[in-house]
C-alpha cells in the first residue's frame, strides 16, 4: 500500500512512543540463510531478507539494502563481492575530462539496479503495515566512487568543471532511479551521502547540496519521502544540511546528537546515532542497553527524534544484539510512561 508520508512524518513527530528506525537490512541474511553476495544480486532474496527483518523486529519502516556500490557498478565501476561483507568499488573509471565527457548515463534497470527495483516491488507486495524505504547513494558519494574518493577532493579545487560534469550525469541517473523506486512501490528514499561529510562548507554547498536538492525535488514531486543520511563529521555543515529539503535526516555516531537536533528543522524527523560497529556489532547486550537508553534520555525530549543506528548495521551483527537494542528502546518508553 502507498502511505501518505507527510501524514506519517506528522504522526511520528507527535507520537509519545516512537518505533526505532535503525539502518537495518543486511543482518536478515542470518535469518534467511543467504550470503551477502547472493542477495545483492537477487531481488527476490533481497525481499526475503527485508521481510525477515520486518517480521523479527518492530521497526518504524522497512529499509532496503544500503549497498553503495550498486549505482557505481551500473556506470561501469568494478566491484568486489564477499559472503559476509557489503560490496565495495575497487577502482575509479574516470581519470580526465575526456572520460568525464564520454561517461554514459545508464538506463535505470542496468546491472543490479534492476534487482534492487525488483526487491522493492516484491517487499511492497508482502509488507503492508509500514512504509517501504529504498536505499540510494547520494550524488557526490557516487561521483567519488567513479573518480576516486581522494582524487575528487583534489579536483574540486583543481578542476571543478570535471567534477561538475560527473555530478550532473550521476544526478540525472539518481533522479530517474528515484522515480523508478516510486513506480516499484517505495514510499520513501534513504539517500546516503557520507563522502560529502569530508568537504568544507563552501565545497559542500557547491558539490553536494545543490545536487542533493535536485534529487529531493524529484522525490517530492513523486510523492516520496526522502531521508538524507550522512554519517560523517558534519557538525560544521549542519546549517547547510538543514537547508536540504528532506523530510528527515539520519546522522552517524561521529556527531553529538543533541547538537544536531538543535540545528535541524523541528518538523523533520531526525534519526541516529548508535554506533553500528563498536556498539551494535561488537558490544554486549548490556552495553547496547546502556548506550541506547543514555542516548534516548538525552534526545527523546525533542519530539522529532527517533532512535536508530548511526549507519548501516553490518551483516553479521548478532541477532541477540539487535534484539537488545529494540528491547532497550521499548523499556525506555515503558519506564518513562510509568
Amino acid at each position: 500500500m502507498n502511505f501518505d508520508m507527510k501524514k506519517w512524518i506528522q504522526e511520528m513527530n507527535h507520537a509519545d512512543v516512537k518505533k526505532p528506525l535503525p539502518v537495518l537490512s543486511f543482518p536478515g541474511i542470518q535469518i534467511t540463510g543467504n550470503t551477502v553476495e547472493e542477495i545483492v544480486g537477487n531481488g527476490t532474496l533481497q525481499a526475503d531478507c527485508m521481510e525477515a527483518v520486518a517480521k523479527k523486529f518492530d521497526m518504524a519502516a522497512v529499509l532496503s539494502l544500503m549497498d553503495l556500490s550498486v549505482e557505481a557498478e551500473a556506470f561501469g565501476s568494478p566491484v568486489r563481492y564477499s559472503a559476509e561483507e557489503v560490496p565495495t568499488v575497487t577502482a575509479p573509471i574516470i581519470h580526465d575530462e575526456d572520460e568525464a565527457e564520454a561517461l554514459c548515463v545508464p538506463a535505470v534497470g542496468v546491472g543490479r539496479t534492476g534487482e534492487c527495483l525488483k526487491g522493492i516491488r516484491e517487499i511492497a507486495g508482502r509488507v503492508k503495515d509500514r512504509p517501504i524505504l529504498a536505499g540510494m547513494i547520494g550524488p557526490y558519494s557516487l561521483a567519488g566512487r567513479l573518480l576516486d574518493m581522494t582524487e575528487i577532493m583534489i579536483l574540486c579545487y583543481e578542476d571543478p568543471e570535471l567534477v561538475e560534469t560527473v555530478l550532473e550525469k550521476v544526478t540525472q541517473f539518481l533522479c530517474a532511479y528515484a522515480k523508478a523506486f516510486k513506480e516499484a512501490g517505495a514510499d520513501g528514499i534513504v539517500l546516503a551521502e557520507p563522502a560529502a561529510g569530508l568537504l568544507g562548507p563552501g565545497l559542500f554547498r557547491d558539490f553536494s547540496v545543490s545536487y542533493v536538492k535536485q534529487v529531493c525535488e524529484t522525490a517530492e514531486a513523486e510523492g516520496l519521502m526522502l531521508i538524507y543520511h550522512n554519517c560523517g563529521t558534519v557538525e560544521p555543515l549542519l546549517a547547510d544540511i538543514a537547508e536540504i529539503p528532506a523530510a528527515g535526516y539520519s546522522f552517524g555516531n561521529a556527531v553529538n546528537m543533541e547538537t544536531v537536533l538543535k540545528a535541524m528543522p523541528e518538523d523533520r524527523i531526525v534519526i541516529g546515532n548508535i554506533d553500528p560497529v563498536g556498539v551494535l556489532r561488537n558490544g554486549s547486550p548490556d552495553t547496547i542497553r546502556r548506550e541506547t537508553q543514555e542516548l534516548m534520555r538525552k534526545c527523546c525530549g525533542y519530539p522529532n527524534f527517533i532512535i536508530a543506528s548511526g549507519c548501516d548495521i553490518p551483516p553479521m551483527t548478532p541477532i541477540e544484539n539487535l534484539q537488545a537494542f529494540f528491547d532497550a528502546a521499548e523499556e525506555f518508553y515503558q519506564n518513562r510512561e510509568g
